[in-house]
């Protein structure tokens, strides 16, 4: 019977070493890997280069990665809430690539499914498209990007089977489908664990197939930014 329900966040990163690169879900701290960032907090595993649409916060999501000088290089395309990660940038103590929002999704699809580069026509002409392969189709011109393929990925759903079959609710379906084919481990953490055939397979965001261990936590869903109407 297979069933890739591991017993805590602990046991599911167990295997993460050193240098690893990590792909990893979320926007802004919705549908982060909370469980699994502080089990890699905890373990201390060092010099990791992480691919993720952001950094975090100070206190929270990659945050905590960041704080405590775990994480040697981002790659990400928005970073602008977290103070620890522009002190270290600007010190020359974190490597950073910036990549362009849609750009980075489609780097972790293209990686998920196979495809080593494809051309795109955000970032020429910028510093984004220094040192690539260019080339014009149809009179626009393009910047060639390779797809990414990390050492594992870290995802977080709302429901999940033990055959690993994955879905996300709602915002929290952002980059984690992405993000979960382009690793070649795949760790999910879902909320609620329900059987096989609960899911519907219409609703079935990630199929089980690229998914290799999972585990049952709670969430907390923090808010990054609260905005509310002056009385």
């Amino acid at each position: 019977m297979i069933n890739k329900v591991v017993g805590s966040a602990e046991q599911a990163v167990k295997d993460i070493p050193n240098g690893a690169t990590l792909v990893v879900g979320g926007f802004g701290l919705c549908g982060i890997p909370e469980n699994l960032i502080h089990a890699l907090v905890k373990r201390g595993v060092q010099n990791l280069t992480c691919v993720s649409n952001n950094a975090g916060v100070d206190d929270w999501g990659l945050g905590l990665l960041l704080r405590t000088r775990q994480i040697r290089k981002m790659v990400s395309s928005y970073v602008g809430e977290n103070a620890e990660f522009e002190r270290q940038f600007l010190a020359g103590e974190l490597e950073v690539e910036f990549v362009p929002q849609g750009t980075l999704a489609e780097r972790m699809r293209a990686g998920g499914a196979g495809i080593p580069a494809f051309f795109t026509p955000a970032g020429f002409g910028t510093v984004v498209a220094e040192g690539k392969e260019t080339r014009e189709f149809d009179g626009r011109n393009y910047v060639m990007e390779r797809g990414i393929v990390g050492d594992f990925s870290l995802v977080a759903a709302w429901r999940g089977d033990r055959l690993g079959n994955l879905m996300y609710r709602k915002a929290a379906r952002n980059f984690n489908p992405m993000a979960a084919t382009a690793g070649k481990v795949c760790i999910a953490e879902v909320e609620e664990l329900v059987e096989p055939g609960e899911l519907e397979p219409d609703c079935v965001h990630t199929p089980g197939i690229f998914v290799h261990r999972l585990i049952v936590a709670p969430r907390q869903k923090r808010i990054e930014q609260r905005t509310v109407r002056k009385a």
